[in-house]
């Protein structure tokens, strides 16, 4: 049995219900990507640095099609970063409210999402505490007095210079500012302005123009600054005691979707971010998406800088793990079973026996054949619906003593998306609509690299 809590245990199958990916425990019931995870451990290692060695700045690519698993290695990824003391951010990509060629909005984002093993979401304020406490206690250990009135000149001053000092110079001087005065309203007790100050550090675009006076800044942080902001933020983790940060871009086929100025423009800024990873040491970018993004000419093959830049080789059939794209294989039928069991025995029931007793590894093969055989074979879309069909049959052999699995089941797809809608009809995994007001046109087989 596993060790994980009853409260995660219990996270995990609820998320499973709504056909959502968990967002702890995931390690528990992962199958069939210990290679994957292992080229993600070598990333975090160049990323974290040892001894001496400073870490590195990087950025990989998850590739696969639906239903392979991106999200859940995504997220599997940011808990193995976390667990060794990485910084993480989740960004799920959005026509909405992520303009991706709008850095203030990746930004926004990335630091909204900011989370660390003790506190999962809107971590930065912590952050940035736990910097101003290493940096009064190395004063404090070089003889400085904390109780003297000019301790929190001291502290702001050193804050300067050490900021500047880890971004070589390149912090905005208003980042600065904030950073300082977000200080001095703390030593004040006025929390309520240093916490808009924080917010406008996070990218908000809501903040008191009074706030910002304190500050002696104006306007918010726009996309030309962005970047170097991001690059104060990692130095402050960094200074914080974290080895640095993992940013997640979920979901980047969602760029296919746009219009095509907004898309070009989102495709050059991932162009940008790759060719500046290097520059940002700690920091790691993990972007998933499908393969018609990789490929195709709406996506990254239409964009020459950047196909050549992070382009996926296959040779003989063989691809190395450790070129830009980590390709994600599709799900086959012993993975789902093997995932099945798992989940069994980590299924938070009333009366563990009788959920074992019913649901047996039998009973898990015939349901994995009915899911499959009800999307006609085609196993790769069907995780999803498999594991809410799954967790189905748990909660009714859990809360009715009568129910028979084996007898009473029978396999029903509820709530399909797109790409399971095609699987279902014998058509397929559907690819992106094309846009309305595209005048390229839909991607046609022969313009697939």
């Amino acid at each position: 049995m596993s060790t994980l809590s009853l409260r995660d245990r219990k996270h995990i199958f609820e998320q499973l219900r709504k056909g959502l990916v968990p967002e702890r425990g995931l390690e528990t019931f992962a199958e069939g990507i210990s290679k994957a995870r292992g080229e993600i451990q070598r990333q975090l290692e160049l990323a974290g640095g040892s001894g001496d060695a400073a870490g590195e700045g990087g950025i990989k690519f998850l590739r696969g099609g639906y239903g392979c698993g991106k999200t859940f290695m995504a997220r599997l990824s940011l808990a193995d970063a976390q667990a060794q003391n990485f910084a993480t951010s989740f960004v799920v990509v959005s026509d909405n409210d992520l303009r991706f060629h709008r850095f203030d909005d990746v930004y926004r984002k990335v630091v909204t999402e900011l989370g660390t093993r003790s506190c999962p979401r809107g971590a930065l304020g912590d952050i940035l505490d736990r910097w101003i406490g290493r940096v009064e206690e190395s004063l404090i250990a070089t003889g400085a007095d904390e109780s003297a009135p000019d301790f929190p000149a001291l502290v702001r001053t050193r804050l300067q210079e050490i900021l500047l000092s880890m971004t070589g110079g390149k912090a905005p001087q208003d980042f600065v500012r904030v950073v300082q005065t977000i200080f001095d309203l703390k030593a004040e007790g006025d929390l309520a302005e240093a916490g808009a100050l924080l917010s406008w550090l996070a990218g908000s675009g809501n903040v008191s123009a009074n706030a910002k006076r304190r500050a002696g800044i104006k306007g918010d942080i726009t996309s030309r600054d962005a970047l170097e902001y991001l690059r104060g933020v990692l130095e402050i983790v960094k200074a914080a005691g974290y080895k640095g940060l993992v940013v997640v871009i979920d979901e980047a086929e969602t760029i296919l979707r746009m219009r095509t100025d907004s898309r070009h423009k989102s495709l050059n800024g991932i162009r940008q971010i790759a060719d500046a990873a290097g520059s940002y040491p700690g920091l790691l970018w993990l972007f998933t998406g499908t393969p018609d993004f990789f490929d195709s000419r709406h996506g990254v093959g239409g964009l020459a800088p950047l196909h050549e830049r992070i382009r996926f080789m296959v040779h003989g059939g063989f691809a190395s793990l450790r070129q830009p794209q980590l390709e994600l294989r599709p799900f086959d039928a012993d993975r789902l079973k093997a995932v099945a069991l798992r989940l069994r025995d980590l299924y938070p029931a009333s009366e563990p026996d009788r959920v074992t007793a019913r649901v047996t590894t039998e009973f898990i093969t015939h349901l994995v054949a009915q899911v499959t055989t009800g999307f006609r074979g085609d196993v790769g879309v069907v995780p999803r619906q498999f594991l809410r069909e799954f967790v189905h049959q748990l909660d009714l052999v859990d809360e009715h003593a009568d129910y028979d699995p084996v007898t009473a089941y029978g396999f029903a797809p509820a709530e399909l998306r797109p790409e399971e809608e095609a699987a279902l009809a014998g058509g397929g995994s559907a690819t992106a609509p094309s846009d309305p007001g595209d005048d390229d046109g839909p991607v046609k087989p022969e313009d697939v690299w």
